[in-house]
C-alpha cells in the first residue's frame, strides 16, 4: 500500500470498504486499488476559471477504488454511499455525456464521466469492461474536493488497467471534462491538478492558463504549525445557480475590458474597469484580480519568510471573498473571526463557496484553543456544531495495490 494511503485518516477503513463492496458486487476478489486525496487550497479561490494562479495543496483524506475487469464490454460503478449499482456499455457513454447525462444519478456521473472522457481522449485505446467499487474519507459537501477525488481515483485506476499511458496533467483534464460536461458544474481545473500533482508538506503553485505546475514547500511542521479544517455543515452544490452566476460575471467583465480572460487584467488596470462596468460586475472582477495578486504574494512570502508571515494574505482573501465575490456565509465569517480572535496565524473560507469549510492556520500548540473558541461562537450564534479537523499535506493519486 502505498504511503499516501497509508497515511491517510480512516484509510485502511476506506480502502477496506471499497474492496468488501468490491466482492459484495462480484462475489469475486479485485484486480488492484487505487485512491486519490481531496484537496484544500491554500489560497487562490474562483481565480482557476478565469485562466489564474492556485495554490491548493493534496491532502490525506482520500476516495478509494477497487477495480476488476469483466468480458462484456459494459461499465459498472457503486458506492458506499449509494449501494445501488449504476451500470452501462462503453459503447453508449458518448450518447450518454453530455446529452442524457440527466438520466445517470449523480453521483455516478463522475466516475463514468471519467470513462467517457478518457475514451474521448484515448480513442485508439482497447478498453475492457470494469466493475469499480468506491469508498471515501473524503468528507462531501465540505468543500474539500470529493468531487476531485473520486474523478482522480477513476482516472488513475483506469488508465492503468486500459494501459493508456496519459500523464497526470491528462488525467486531470479529463476529471474536469467529466465535472463540467458528464456531471454540469462549470469549475476549472485547479483541484484535479491538486488530486493528481500532490506531494508531502508542498501546496502546487498552478498557472491555470499554461498548467505549468509547480511544488512549493509549506513547511508547516517546521515552523510548528497546522491547517485546521472547520467544515460548517452548511452545504453546497456547485451544478446550481450561485456559482454559475460568478462565473458568467467574471466572462461579462472579461469582455468589457476586452481581455480573454481576467488573468490578464492586473491590480493597476482596476481603476478604469470601475468606470467601465456596473457594481456588481466590479466587484466580482475586483475579486478575481486581486485573488490572483494574493496567490504571487503567497508562493512569494513563502519563498522568503516561510508560512508564518501569510496570515494577513489569508485574511485579505476571506475578507474579497465576503464582499466582492459575495460567496461567504455567516457560518463561514463566524469561523474565520473566531478562529483569528484565538490565535490563529490567518484564516479564510476555502472551497467554492455558499458553505462549505473554512481553513485556519494555527500553531500546533494553539489547536485546541482555537477548535474551543469555534465551537463556541458556532454556539453562541445559534448554528448547529461545526466538525474541526486538522489535514495534512500530502500526496497525489496512484495505485495502492
Amino acid at each position: 500500500m502505498s504511503t499516501a494511503a497509508a497515511d491517510a485518516p480512516n484509510a485502511t477503513t476506506a480502502a477496506d470498504q471499497a474492496r468488501d463492496l468490491f466482492r459484495e458486487l462480484t462475489g469475486t476478489t479485485p484486480e488492484g486499488a487505487w485512491s486519490a486525496p481531496g484537496r484544500a487550497n491554500l489560497i487562490g479561490e474562483h481565480t482557476d476559471y478565469n485562466d489564474g494562479f492556485v495554490f491548493p495543496f493534496a491532502i490525506a483524506h482520500r476516495t478509494h477504488v477497487a477495480l476488476g475487469r469483466r468480458d462484456d464490454g459494459r461499465i459498472r460503478v457503486v458506492s458506499t454511499f449509494d449501494p445501488v449499482p449504476v451500470e452501462i456499455a462503453l459503447a453508449d457513454l458518448d450518447a450518454l455525456f453530455p446529452a442524457r447525462r440527466d438520466e445517470i444519478v449523480e453521483w455516478a456521473r463522475y466516475p463514468l464521466g471519467v470513462a467517457w472522457a478518457l475514451r474521448q481522449a484515448a480513442p485508439a485505446a482497447d478498453v475492457t469492461g470494469i466493475d469499480l467499487a468506491f469508498a471515501s474519507s473524503v468528507p462531501v459537501g465540505a468543500g474539500l474536493s470529493s468531487s476531485a477525488a473520486i474523478e482522480g481515483a477513476t482516472a488513475s485506476a483506469l488508465n492503468d488497467t486500459w494501459n493508456l499511458g496519459l500523464d497526470r496533467v491528462a488525467l486531470a483534464r479529463a476529471g474536469r471534462r467529466a465535472e463540467n460536461e458528464a456531471v454540469g458544474a462549470p469549475t476549472g481545473i485547479m483541484d484535479q491538478m491538486a488530486s493528481m500533482l500532490g506531494e508531502a508538506d508542498a501546496g502546487i503553485f498552478l498557472d491555470c492558463r499554461s498548467l505549468d505546475a509547480q511544488v512549493i514547500e509549506l513547511g508547516l511542521a517546521a515552523a510548528g504549525l497546522e491547517l485546521l479544517v472547520i467544515d460548517t455543515g452548511v452545504t453546497h452544490a456547485h451544478s446550481t445557480g450561485g456559482y454559475g452566476e460568478r462565473r458568467a460575471a467574471c466572462e461579462r467583465g472579461a469582455e468589457i475590458m476586452g481581455v480573454p480572460a481576467l488573468r490578464d487584467v492586473s491590480v493597476a488596470d482596476l481603476a478604469r474597469a470601475e468606470q467601465l462596468m456596473d457594481e456588481v460586475t466590479f466587484r466580482r472582477v475586483r475579486h478575481v484580480v486581486t485573488e490572483n495578486q494574493r496567490v504571487l504574494d503567497t508562493v512569494r512570502t513563502l519563498r522568503e519568510q516561510g508560512p508564518t508571515a501569510i496570515g494577513d494574505l489569508l485574511v485579505a482573501s476571506h475578507a474579497s471573498m465576503r464582499d466582492d465575490f459575495e460567496i461567504s456565509v455567516p457560518e463561514l465569517d463566524t469561523a474565520v473571526e473566531a478562529s483569528l480572535a484565538a490565535g490563529a496565524v490567518g484564516a479564510r473560507m476555502t472551497g467554492g463557496g455558499f458553505g462549505g469549510a473554512a481553513i485556519a492556520l494555527v500553531a500546533h500548540d494553539l489547536i485546541p484553543q482555537v477548535t474551543d473558541a469555534v465551537v463556541a461562537a458556532f454556539a453562541a450564534s445559534g448554528f448547529a456544531p461545526p466538525t474541526i479537523f486538522t489535514v495534512t499535506p500530502s500526496a497525489g493519486a496512484g495505485r495502492d495495490a
